[in-house]
């Protein structure tokens, strides 16, 4: 059992580990990344699927933190499941594995509410990487590809909100807050709005972390995304 623990008045705590659910059509595939996953002592692979309309079955009967999921697969594609379990309460994290290396399966995913983005041939350490990162709510897109992404398919964006109501949404964030986000959107990265604003790298993870909050989104990806919906930023080029 995961918990404290009390040995000569030291508290240990072990962290619990990441659950996560594989979904992929080709059942030696699922086999390839539950080997891979089940060898760590921090991930706990939970349940397997063979298409979104299963995934979403499993899980509505276990809780997951990260779902590892193929994009085309029959009876319900990847896009689709990860649209529908994002708009759940408390969804879990979205990692979206492929062998299609195309933009269109990237901005798919990404506008779907996926948190992250990978082909299949990633090393086994890239690929455990980013369900570590995915678990901890950052993104494993890197903020160019981000960007890139939606400005070749912005026009693809369905505003969520007339004007007024997009400017009422911003109204929560402060000026620095807001300046951040414009950053964000533009595909800076942590460190380079810390450099541009003459600030620690600390400082902007907190305005960060304060905007996903206020506005309810689950990470930097989404964060862009409605930067872009709302026409905060708007594509180059």
């Amino acid at each position: 059992m995961n918990g404290g623990a009390m040995n000569g008045g030291i508290t240990s705590v072990t962290r619990s580990p990441i659950r996560v659910v594989v979904v992929d059509d080709q059942p030696l595939v699922r086999a390839g990344f539950c080997m891979v996953l089940d060898a760590q002592a921090d991930i706990d692979v939970v349940g397997e699927a063979g298409d979104g309309a299963e995934a979403l079955a499993l899980l509505d009967r276990t809780p997951a933190d990260v779902v590892v999921m193929d994009i085309r697969m029959p009876v319900m594609d990847g896009v689709e499941a990860t649209k529908r379990l994002t708009e759940r309460p408390d969804p879990p994290k979205i990692l979206v594995l492929t062998t299609f290396d195309t933009d269109e399966d990237a901005f798919a995913a990404l506008q779907a509410g996926a948190s992250g983005f990978l082909i299949k041939n990633v090393p086994p350490e890239e690929f455990l990487a980013a369900i570590r990162v995915v678990a901890a709510g950052d993104s494993v897109v890197a903020p160019r590809v981000t960007r890139r992404l939606l400005d070749r398919f912005a026009g693809q964006l369905t505003p969520t909100a007339p004007q007024q109501q997009e400017d009422s949404r911003l109204a929560a964030l402060t000026e620095r807050e807001r300046e951040v986000l414009e950053l964000v959107a533009q595909g800076l990265s942590n460190s380079e709005i810390a450099a541009g604003l003459y600030v620690a790298e600390t400082t902007v993870k907190t305005h960060l972390g304060r905007i996903l909050t206020k506005l309810e989104l689950r990470d930097r990806v989404q964060a862009v995304v409605l930067a872009y919906e709302i026409g905060l930023v708007r594509p180059t080029g």
